[in-house]
């Protein structure tokens, strides 16, 4: 588990569980994003985990929305945050599209941002405007989770942050290549490649390589 303060002492912990499931534990507040229970390996059994406060879902592929997982995490007065076809497969969640903001706590704020395909041939997996990235405002603590994603040029509003979650796995996100020039866009001082799925992390930490960026290669297979 990696731990990071904010501007006034607060902790913000990170658990990897796997490909672009995490759980956040900010200030005692439980964040789950992408919580997935069969769709990707290993089998993930949320009721052996705590109940969250609040579910982010960037989209509604496989890998990355479970109603069994959701309902398992679920609690009296948690918070779903969704796309609008996540929200639609779950049939519950607060929409966010690219652009909306949510006030979750007085020092937590979720933003949804832009997250979508480029590469000709790929655009039908991750069509723009459809899904999200998200960024957390943690007690002034800036937190980038892109979703499925490649490096779009609006990467470069997003930056610098303090932690980045970014995707590398073609054709559905980033070659290594792209995921540096998306890191040197966003500018985060703490790097987690995440659902890389087959790319060797080597090839990854390679790529980063004079970026100036600490890179932390998790259990996000």
């Amino acid at each position: 588990m990696d731990t990071f303060k904010t501007k006034s002492g607060k902790t913000l912990a990170v658990a990897p569980i796997k490909h672009a499931s995490m759980e956040l534990d900010f200030d005692g507040l439980v964040i789950q994003v992408d919580p997935v229970t069969d769709g990707t390996p290993p089998v993930t059994d949320y009721t052996q985990w705590r109940k969250a406060d609040v579910i982010l879902i960037t989209h509604d592929h496989y890998d990355h929305v479970d109603a069994q997982a959701v309902a398992a995490l679920s609690k009296d007065g948690t918070v779903v945050v969704a796309n609008g076809g996540a929200a639609a497969l779950l049939g519950c969640g607060e929409v966010l599209c690219n652009g909306d903001s949510l006030q979750l706590r007085d020092d937590l704020v979720v933003h949804a941002v832009a997250a979508y395909n480029t590469t000709p041939g790929h655009t039908q997996f991750h069509p723009k405007g459809r899904d999200n990235g998200y960024i957390l405002e943690a007690d002034g603590l800036r937190i980038y989770i892109a979703g499925d994603t490649e490096d779009i040029d609006e990467m470069a509003e997003v930056g610098p942050v303090d932690v980045a979650f970014l995707p590398c796995n073609q054709p559905y996100t980033m070659t290594p290549k792209q995921l540096r020039h998306a890191t040197d866009m966003v500018r985060p001082a703490v790097l987690f490649p995440y659902h890389y799925g087959d790319t060797d992390p080597e090839a990854i930490v390679k790529a980063l390589e004079g970026s100036g960026v600490d890179v932390r290669i998790r259990e996000f297979q």
